[in-house]
């Protein structure tokens, strides 16, 4: 199992699993292997994915920010985006021992 913060993304997202399953804290629904899901813009949800699950895999395509959020108030709390995930990508790679550049080869 594992969770992702509290989010609210201003933008559509779309989400297939590939391996494992997820949901949302807020809802009743699961996603299991092979399923699709629409996340509309502005909703407010914690990824939660199984208790029983080693290893969940899905591809998200964010097509914005994602805005942190306090479960309990609703305040923002922080936000990623694409530059924030690339200074993050960078960091990882540094201390990897491979240099923050290589991150640069994702880049078009």
């Amino acid at each position: 199992g594992g969770t992702l913060g509290c989010h609210r993304p201003p933008s559509p997202v779309h989400a297939y699993t590939l391996k494992g399953g997820w949901g949302y804290k807020e809802h009743g629904w699961h996603a299991a292997e092979g399923t699709y899901v629409f996340e509309p813009p502005g909703e407010t949800h914690t990824l939660i994915v199984d208790d029983d699950c080693d290893e969940m895999v899905a591809l998200f395509h964010v097509t914005g920010s994602l805005i942190y959020v306090d479960p309990e108030t609703g305040d923002v709390t922080g936000y990623d985006d694409v530059f924030t995930k690339l200074e993050k990508a960078k960091a990882w790679y540094k201390d990897c021992g491979l240099g923050e550049d290589y991150v640069q080869q994702f880049i078009r």
